[in-house]
């Protein structure tokens, strides 16, 4: 949050062309605390000025000869790519104060000078400044950490659930569980097993029992419906499947149970082992249901 310190330590600027008004302004300031002034009577510095020190506030007054208040609000305008001037006009005619504020001035003070009315204005001002200033520091590290989000979710899940995930509309609050529940609605579970498997490896030799599953693994892993197949530790057979959304994962489920069917017919025509595999298909409902029924195979 923004304090009476940081205001005063705001970093102000008076640009007027007559030296008593400078003068003035000066003492008005400094003795209300502010540390950080600069002048200058000269109206074409202050870009140069304005990209060398990026002041807080500039105290500006509207006629001025070779350039006016009003010009070097135009050229302010394009090192200030913000939208935000900080600028605080100074006037003797009423006429000019609606034109200044639309060409962007925040506010204005008249002439001749009331010192309470002043250092009013220009506190205000630098304590808006220095908020603006703050909002937008803390825009860029919203940014920056969003981008280091999308990084790990694209790092740590496959590219369409991390697609997915982005793309959900935000909840304030959220609702917990929620996205629990999304992702639910998404899935269907394959569960596959080898029908009395625990018999035939009474009877077969470690190797063989690893041949055997390593075959199995090799010809399932030609499937175009899975999207991954691998033997971990020589001993299991493992399946995962997160492709892009399709609009019956039933249907997908049971192209790959056809496809583990067709593996191990090509393995029984080869071997004098004659495999079976029971499948079960289990379709997660949606979050207002309970589970569908379960559906049993044996292949």
């Amino acid at each position: 949050m923004i304090n009476s310190t940081d205001v005063l330590r705001g970093n102000i600027l008076i640009v007027d062309d007559q030296e008593a008004n400078v003068l003035l302004l000066k003492q008005m300031l400094r003795s209300a605390g502010y540390s950080a002034i600069t002048s200058t009577m000269d109206p074409t510095r202050v870009c140069e000025l304005h990209l060398l020190n990026r002041y807080d506030l500039i105290l500006l007054d509207l006629q001025m000869p070779i350039m006016d208040g009003f010009q070097v609000m135009e050229n302010l305008k394009q090192i200030e790519t913000g939208g935000y001037l900080p600028i605080l006009v100074i006037t003797a005619q009423a006429g000019h104060k609606l034109r200044a504020l639309k060409a962007g001035a925040r506010d204005f003070v008249s002439k001749p000078f009331d010192l309470a009315e002043v250092l009013l204005r220009v506190y205000n001002l630098l304590e808006v400044r220095l908020l603006h200033l703050e909002a937008l520091k803390l825009c860029e590290r919203v940014v920056a950490e969003q981008k280091v989000s999308e990084q790990l979710l694209s790092d740590l899940v496959p590219h369409s659930l991390a697609e997915v995930l982005k793309g959900r509309p935000e909840r304030d609050p959220p609702v917990p569980g929620e996205l629990v529940e999304e992702c639910r609605a998404e899935i269907t579970i394959l569960f596959a097993d080898i029908v009395a498997f625990t018999t035939f490896t009474e009877g077969a030799s470690a190797k063989v029992m690893k041949g055997v599953l390593n075959d199995i693994a090799t010809r399932l892993s030609g499937s175009p419906a899975l999207n991954r197949s691998e033997t971990l530790d020589d001993a299991y057979l493992g399946s995962v499947d997160l492709s892009d959304l399709v609009a019956d994962h039933t249907i997908q489920a049971a192209e790959m149970a056809l496809d583990l069917s067709a593996a191990l017919a090509r393995f029984n025509a080869r071997s004098r082992f004659q495999l079976k595999v029971r499948v079960t298909i289990d379709p997660l409902a949606a979050p207002t249901g309970g589970r569908k029924r379960k559906s049993f195979h044996t292949l």
